[in-house]
């Protein structure tokens, strides 16, 4: 089978979707133009963005309950590294609340690295890794939303009914049963991810059950974790239905996980949530002011939507393109197809999940792979994509030094021809905003940081976890 490089011609690769326009109605015009001289200029001079255009506030009903015992048992599972092939690394290794549950990096080294953060390295042994992380470690707020039903950059994981358990999934019918939550769900997969946790082939048992059959080496795991003491008993105590350790399976493993990082990250605290339940100062002048141009002007709204700031869908914004990327199966080049990776549809490619945005100025870098440093970068990427790609240089890419990776690192912005369907290929127009409505526009965004959500978690870092291997910490 050919790769894409091969059947470029089939692409739809027009320019940018066209907004949809509605008809017109001439009478109804007419008697809104009469209503709107009847209002004072001075209400749209200082009024806000419309009330319509601004979601309602986001309450605990907005959030799966999740029970707290399961959460307690989870937030020692999301920091030991018992669930990693060759116990190196934890889910907080690359999701660390003191990096805004991202790991400050554009693209990360999972297994096989060293430290955490952007002092985290890669080793040269001949276990050296292979491959960085191909994707940006998206933050973990609000994951526990009901709303949410589709998850990771590209959309592999969605609640669906395919496969009759409930879940859209890289393991299809293979997933295990008894996964609670979509949120659950995504938590067994960067366990058995080569390059996240699972490590290598021929190093770990885990890894090489994952190159026999994906589901393989979960039971695996699950063992491991059920066989000490302290998880045993906590396991029992959290889940009703387990009267023996010897009962525990990935299922219970992932759904203690999900508790966890629902009830840990949950935040709808910030001044933007106290301007919407009603405190008006709650936002600085310059903060109203981009708000307004979120909400009008700058049409941030249009994709960045509801109260989670996500339409949940997919747009090609013409990102900077680096690192292996992640593409089809049959496809041997080194890009980012996005979308089209899971979906296998031409009209997908470079299309990438819209992220939620409460908390954004905490998880820097910005994008699917970490392209730019500063919201300021990617807000201007936004605005004008073709002038930001041009200006854009790899320098500005956060990737920890690993040498004989180098090679490959920038090789996709070199290839004319994958770069030419970039060029040709978005979701968004160019739009005009002053310097000074760009600072208004990221004092907005920053006015999205939560407070006691942020600084004072339910769980926080444990001291030490049960199975006595180290704590990731800064």
């Amino acid at each position: 089978m050919s790769g894409l490089h091969q059947i470029a011609g089939g692409f739809n690769f027009g320019p940018g979707r066209n907004r949809h326009q509605g008809t017109s109605d001439q009478g109804g015009c007419q008697r809104f133009l009469h209503l709107l001289r009847s209002i004072p200029l001075v209400v749209f001079l200082s009024a806000p963005a419309l009330a319509a255009d601004l979601p309602p506030p986001l309450s605990e009903d907005d959030f799966i309950a999740f029970d707290r015992k399961q959460a307690a048992l989870g937030q020692l599972l999301f920091y030991d590294k018992i669930l990693s092939g060759n116990r190196n690394i934890a889910c907080a290794t690359c999701h660390h609340p003191t990096l805004g549950t991202g790991d400050g990096l554009s693209l990360g080294i999972g297994e096989g690295g060293e430290g955490l953060g952007r002092n985290r390295t890669a080793l040269v042994s001949e276990n050296r890794i292979k491959k960085r992380i191909p994707r940006n470690a998206p933050g973990l707020w609000n994951l526990g939303a009901k709303e949410l039903h589709t998850l990771f950059h590209d959309g592999r994981l969605s609640i669906s009914d395919d496969y009759e358990n409930g879940f859209n999934s890289p393991a299809e019918e293979w997933l295990p049963e008894g996964l609670e939550t979509l949120l659950g769900a995504q938590a067994i997969f960067p366990l058995v991810a080569q390059f996240e946790m699972a490590g290598n082939p021929k190093e770990n048992e885990i890894a090489g059950a994952v190159h026999d059959r994906i589901d393989a080496s979960w039971p695996i795991l699950a063992k491991r974790v059920r066989v000490i003491p302290e998880y045993g008993r906590m396991f029992v105590e959290a889940f009703d239905h387990i009267e023996e350790p010897e009962q525990v399976t990935i299922a219970e493993v992932a759904n203690a996980l999900a508790a966890f990082q629902a009830i840990e990250w949950t935040s709808f605290d910030s001044p933007f949530d106290q301007y919407l339940s009603g405190d008006v100062n709650a936002l600085s002048a310059e903060q109203k002011r981009g708000q307004d141009l979120f909400y009008g002007k700058a049409n941030c709204a249009s994709c960045h939507s509801g109260q989670l700031f996500s339409d949940q869908k997919f747009h090609a914004l013409g990102l900077p393109p680096f690192g292996p990327g992640r593409t089809r199966r049959f496809d041997p080049m080194v890009r980012d197809v996005g979308r089209m990776g899971e979906s296998d549809l031409l009209e997908d490619a470079y299309r990438f999940r819209t992220p939620m945005l409460r908390n954004v100025e905490l998880t820097a870098p910005y994008g699917h792979n970490g392209a730019y440093p500063t919201l300021e970068g990617i807000v201007r990427h936004h605005l004008d994509s073709y002038a930001m790609l041009e200006s854009w240089q790899p320098d500005m890419a956060n990737l920890p030094e690993a040498p004989w990776l180098e090679p490959i690192d920038f090789v996709v912005l070199n290839d004319k021809r994958e770069m030419a369907r970039h060029a040709r290929f978005r979701d968004i127009e160019p739009i005009s905003l002053t310097d000074r409505e760009i600072a208004d526009l990221v004092a907005f965004l920053q006015a999205l940081t939560g407070t006691r959500s942020v600084s004072e978690p339910p769980f926080g870092i444990p001291e030490s976890v049960p199975s006595g291997l180290p704590v990731d910490r800064p």
